[in-house]
């Protein structure tokens, strides 16, 4: 199977679950696209991207925390640094044993202590040699649920938010530093949401999942 073979039957597995896709111009691939899953109104839009040279499809997505969401988690490592620090770590061993590829996009350190969680992303790729279309829709279920779990954790931990998404420290420093350089081709991805509603991330590069 190559590229163009395995975005043919992407396509139409997404047709036959009827599953809204949009493609998305982005450079650094043969395929690339904005996927809502579940097929409701409350799904979220997941990225489904085959990187140029390479032999395999990349799902993805990413979450921006809310900011009154941050602000508690703040509080909570100001006063209960050890507290905050454990909900990290079990954090982070929850991700690892999904069987998932995900990043945690942490705030900078104050005093020593870690700042909130602003963002998270979760991944999983699939070769060609194993691009079936149950795997292919199992895939997307269990990002899915994975990321529904982590969301319900920070909501029953810190609150609903207010309806905000909050800054990203890494995103923002990333950004400086591509001002500062040459111009970059960048995919183009839209806003994210912080909730159950759905989204997708902005600045995120394909190519360092693949």
């Amino acid at each position: 199977m190559n590229s163009h073979e395995a975005g043919d039957r992407v396509r139409k597995w997404l047709q036959s679950e009827r599953l809204e896709a949009r493609d998305v111009v982005d450079q650094q691939a043969m395929l690339h696209l904005h996927v809502r899953y579940p097929p409701t109104k409350q799904g979220h839009v997941f990225n489904v991207v085959i990187p140029k040279n390479r032999n395999l499809v990349l799902i993805y997505s990413v979450t921006r925390v809310d900011d009154g969401q941050q602000s508690e988690m703040t509080e909570h490592s100001e006063n209960e640094n050890g507290d905050w620090e454990k909900w990290l770590h079990d954090t982070r061993i929850h991700l690892t044993q999904a069987d998932l590829d995900w990043v945690l996009h942490v705030g900078k350190k104050k005093h020593g202590v870690p700042g909130p969680l602003q963002a998270f992303n979760l991944s999983r790729p699939i070769w060609f040699d194993g691009l079936t279309q149950n795997e292919f829709m199992h895939t997307m279920r269990h990002l899915w649920l994975t990321k529904l779990a982590l969301i319900h954790k920070i909501k029953f931990a810190y609150g609903p938010g207010v309806g905000k998404p909050g800054p990203v420290d890494d995103w923002i420093a990333k950004k400086a530093q591509s001002r500062g350089s040459q111009p970059e081709v960048h995919s183009e991805v839209s806003e994210i949401d912080t909730d159950e509603t759905g989204g997708f991330g902005r600045d995120f590069d394909p190519s360092e999942w693949a």
